[in-house]
């Protein structure tokens, strides 16, 4: 097996490999989801392909190869042990109604296997494959291929829905999958025969690529067949890293050393110090990961800043966190937030956009770590002021609701908040807290996406194509440093989100209005086409994502109003849109306003 494989390496090999069987390579989508409002990240590499898993023919063909980037944000608590990360990355192929099981495993096993690939042991090899319910039969098949292969019965566990049938969300694309794990000791646990890939959580298994077999489409409660079968394949970066450099922790591979390298030296502590105290090495990874994530998510092409709400929200939190975890680290949070190079220095040949980004990342970082401080004072305050009042009242327990305020208002980690309370001698009541974060990051969610459409109905079609005539009105009255920072699209308004140093003009206001009435009175046709990039932005179309579209985009038309690179769908003509009217005008980020319309 592989030695010292680094992220660049394996990234090459990966791509090179299946580019060799006829895959289009495609660029990492943003991290922030263009149509898909139901999440505030792109959590996997299939979230942007979810229209062409249903059916849209995808401009660069039927199979595809990336590695994308991608964010998880359910386990921030989990941060700190062997494997969990918040920013990570996919690599994955797809065959969209091209081939299918048969092609899809025996290309992962000889990835996996080949002396030129990635030279794992085939006898440490272990697969998971769907057992069957109602809604699919046991896949015998990919037993039978598997078996094909040289993997025995033996290695192979068939394992209900609950283990191997993977859906992007509760409605959409589906499908039973395959499940790849290396044995990383060869050893059964205590558990004995009962220590089963893809079951016993003992760490011996180690999961390292899933291979999905999307036949099927989830809406409501009814599950139909798609018309044609997809697969879509995903290997996290950093576990197959860290099995092929048989390290223990994923923080010990290559993509890590740099930032590591350097917190230790900033902090003046020893490697081996860190290493025999779990909590400086916990401390350690929640700082190396949390910085990474914050470097990517404000370096995305999509940038959203820190706030009170939806993805900026998140943002804050992992900031100020790590800010938190700076102090028990022993390391000053500017020595931190210029650590930010490292993480520069590891991606950028990989990622571009975050060395074109990079004055934006280190202002955004300083000014977060400037408004922590600012706000640090006031709710210590407002804590000491809450552990008088318990103590006059012989109490010793802070309400859950003081708690969320804390986070919510003062941007205080309820981990922050627990020591705090700890040194007062008083306990914390985290159900309170967690109930009122819960709903608090529902609202969220659900309020605060910045991507696309909710669904494909007439009325948010209608609205869409409103979008692109904001736009254009928006450039034509503010200027053309104006463009699209985030969209969410429902049947009753939409969101449109902008980069501009100031709030509007009531007259700035009317007169997009008025241009965008204007377009729609003329009944302009809307048409679409799909050309080379190059050949796209030489006509004038505009739009920040064309690279992630591959060689060629689709451009939609309006007259000789807008001309955008878009995945659709839209009206047929601006008649069909009716009145439009912008009820709302407003701040969203640091730098990014937020206009709320309606049509009639």
């Amino acid at each position: 097996m592989i030695n010292e494989l680094t992220a660049d390496d394996l990234r090459s090999r990966y791509v090179k490999y299946f580019q060799e069987r006829g895959h289009a390579i495609v660029p990492s989508a943003s991290l922030i989801p263009e149509n898909d409002p139901s999440v505030l990240f792109t959590t996997a590499g299939m979230h942007p392909l979810i229209p062409y898993l249903l059916g849209r023919p995808h401009p660069a063909g039927k199979r595809l190869v990336d590695y994308q980037k991608c964010v998880r944000t359910g386990d921030i608590e989990e941060v700190g042990d062997l494997t969990h990360l918040t920013f990570f990355e996919m690599l994955g192929n797809w065959s969209l109604g091209d081939y299918f099981k048969q092609e899809s495993i025996s290309w992962s096993h000889g990835f996996l296997t080949r002396p030129d690939c990635l030279a794992i042991p085939a006898e440490r090899i272990y697969v998971s494959v769907f057992a069957g319910n109602e809604i699919a039969p046991r896949d015998n098949e990919a037993s039978d291929i598997w078996q094909s292969l040289g993997i025995p019965l033996s290695r192979i566990n068939f394992l209900s829905a609950e283990h191997n049938w993977w859906a992007v969300g509760p409605e959409g694309p589906c499908g039973p999958d395959t499940e790849i794990f290396i044995d990383t000791s060869r050893k059964p646990c205590s558990r004995g025969n009962e220590c089963l890939a893809g079951l016993c959580r003992c760490g011996r298994w180690f999961e390292i690529w899933n291979n999905v077999f999307m036949s099927y489409n989830r809406k409501g409660n009814d599950i139909t067949r798609l018309k044609v079968n997809n697969v879509d394949t995903g290997m996290g970066m950093e576990r197959t890293l860290a099995v092929l450099n048989s390290v223990e922790s994923v923080y010990e591979t290559s993509t890590f050393r740099g930032t590591v390298d350097r917190l230790l030296r900033d902090s003046g502590r020893s490697r081996e110090e860190v290493y025999a105290k779990p909590g400086l090495n916990r401390a350690l990874r929640v700082l190396t990961d949390h910085l990474r994530a914050a470097v990517f998510i404000l370096g995305d092409e999509r940038s959203v800043t820190p706030s009170n709400h939806g993805q900026g929200y998140v943002l804050r939190r992992l900031i100020r966190r790590a800010i938190r975890f700076c102090e028990q680290f022993g390391l000053s949070a500017e020595r931190w937030v210029e650590a930010s190079d490292t993480v520069l220095a590891a991606y950028g040949e990989a990622y571009p956009e975050l060395l074109t980004n990079t004055e934006r990342i280190h202002e955004e970082l300083r000014l977060e770590f400037q408004r922590f401080q600012k706000t640090l004072s006031r709710g210590t305050a407002l804590l000491e002021e809450q552990f008088a009042s318990l103590r006059a009242a012989g109490c010793n327990i802070l309400p859950g609701d003081v708690a969320f305020r804390l986070f919510d208002t003062y941007g205080f980690p309820i981990e922050f908040t627990q020591e705090l309370a700890q040194e007062g001698g008083v306990s914390v009541d985290l159900d309170g807290y967690r109930a009122r974060f819960e709903n608090h990051r529902e609202k969220s969610r659900s309020a605060a996406a910045k991507s696309g459409l909710a669904d494909e109905s007439q009325e948010s079609i209608r609205y869409h194509t409103a979008t692109h005539l904001l736009h254009a009105g928006l450039r034509k009255v503010l200027g053309e440093h104006v463009q699209q920072k985030g969209s969410n699209i429902t049947r009753d308004r939409l969101r449109f989100d902008f980069n501009h140093p100031r709030p509007m003009t009531r007259d700035e206001i009317a007169e997009v209005e008025a241009f965008v009435q204007a377009a729609i009175d003329r009944a302009l046709p809307v048409t679409h086409e799909m050309l080379p990039c190059e050949k796209a932005k030489m006509s004038g179309a505009i739009g920040l994502f064309e690279d992630r579209y591959g060689n060629d985009v689709t451009v939609y038309t309006i007259g000789d109003v807008s001309k955008e690179v878009c995945a659709g769908p839209h009206v047929s003509n601006t008649r069909e849109i009716g009145k439009f009217e912008i009820e709302k005008e407003q701040s969203s980020s640091s730098g990014v306003r937020r206009i709320r319309a309606i049509i009639r």
